[in-house]
């Protein structure tokens, strides 16, 4: 190096800090406050979305529809390997329509799919869905609404409905009667499941972020998996639980050694085990972020059932923005810390719906609150 390029070299490592020092550094974040649920603590804390719910006692099986007030951009995350949904791949990045009019989740294995026709039907004679370029006198828009199931098939209901499964009326029923309050356990989608020994059931959560933003959770749980620590009542969920909503009974029991599982379903088998779930917010996303938000969501199902994903479930969350307020911060950092709040309210409403769940009438089946106290 010659002496000319030395000193040029010298003096702009000098000038390096002062000029570093010069720049504008970004205002330190402040810290985040822990937020609470809200007023209801379930998935309709989010505005602009209502729950609608029907059953068959006889039949030992029901659907949930949630639905926004108009159309919403939603995503979907599939994780277990027995799933069965419907038009989801619509959701899939790349394709036309990625904004749903209802979700719904079903009991009835495929039979359930036909709940939403029911709710298709019911929307698009009100005028609700898609019509590319306008519709011709007296056509009707196609709403979209997807849709995933569980397997309620042997609970011990009155499945001999030959031609005329009921999962078309009960979809209709359920989007007829949506509201912004309904029933937790043994209501709706989860009205015939079962999770890992006992009864399942149908769960919901909520929390309102300390700057405003809203996440909620509904989630039928008919898990394989366990929802508490072997051995115990408590729920593998303890660590999120919040205001004493599924029995407070804390986290000191939470252990389990490798293998072992607690009270998880032993006849397990392909497709016949599944949680299936939605997410809501009322911060407007694009499609993409809504993707990332249901695949975080999912880790709440992991915190809150063990095992989960596995080759006989058919886990599935449905993530769904109604788009009321804009995002509060840098977007990535927002979509984070969604998934993050959408994961642990998940986690909550697994544990809310066993926690809730009551016996069919006159079946003998262990409930959460039939297990001893220890």
């Amino acid at each position: 190096m010659n002496r000319r390029a030395l000193l040029a070299s010298l003096t702009m490592a000098a000038l390096a800090p002062a000029a570093r020092a010069a720049e504008p550094k970004p205002p330190p974040r402040p810290a985040m406050t822990p937020g609470a649920p809200g007023r209801r603590n379930l998935i309709t804390d989010v505005p602009g979305l209502r729950i609608g719910q029907a059953q068959d006692a006889k039949a030992r099986t029901g659907v949930t529809v949630i639905l926004p007030d108009q159309a919403a951009v939603a995503a979907v995350d599939v994780r277990g390997g027995g799933p069965g949904t419907r038009e989801t791949d619509a959701l899939a990045a790349g394709n036309m329509v990625h904004v749903v009019d209802a979700i719904v989740l079903s009991g009835g294995s495929v039979y359930g799919l036909a709940s939403a026709d029911g709710v298709c039907a019911w929307l698009g004679a009100r005028g609700r869905g898609y019509g590319m370029g306008g519709l011709p006198p007296g056509a009707p828009p196609s709403p979209i609404v997807p849709a995933a199931i569980l397997f309620d098939i042997p609970n011990g209901g009155d499945k001999a409905w030959g031609l005329e499964p009921p999962y078309r009326r009960l979809g209709i029923e359920a989007v007829e009667h949506a509201a912004e309050t309904f029933d937790l356990g043994t209501a709706g989608a989860g009205y015939g499941a079962r999770s890992g020994g006992m009864k399942g059931g149908l769960g919901s959560a909520s929390v309102v972020s300390s700057d405003g933003m809203t996440v909620g959770a509904v989630v039928a749980v008919n898990s394989a998996g366990s929802v508490v620590a072997p051995g115990t009542r408590q729920f593998w969920a303890a660590p999120y639980e919040i205001d004493k909503e599924f029995g407070g009974l804390g986290v000191d029991q939470l252990a389990a050694r490798p293998d072992e599982w607690g009270p998880a379903r032993a006849d397990a088998q392909a497709r016949r085990n599944t949680t299936i779930a939605c997410i809501a917010t009322d911060v407007k996303l694009d499609p993409g972020d809504m993707k990332r938000v249901a695949m975080m969501a999912q880790d709440g199902l992991a915190r809150a059932i063990r095992p989960v994903h596995a080759p006989f479930d058919g886990d599935v969350v449905f993530a769904i923005s109604t788009g009321k307020i804009d995002p509060p911060e840098p977007l990535t950092f927002t979509v984070a810390r969604l998934g993050a709040l959408a994961a642990d309210t998940l986690a909550r409403a697994v544990a809310r719906g066993v926690y809730e769940a009551t016996a069919w009438p006159g079946a003998p089946i262990q409930t959460w609150r039939d297990l001893p106290a220890r």
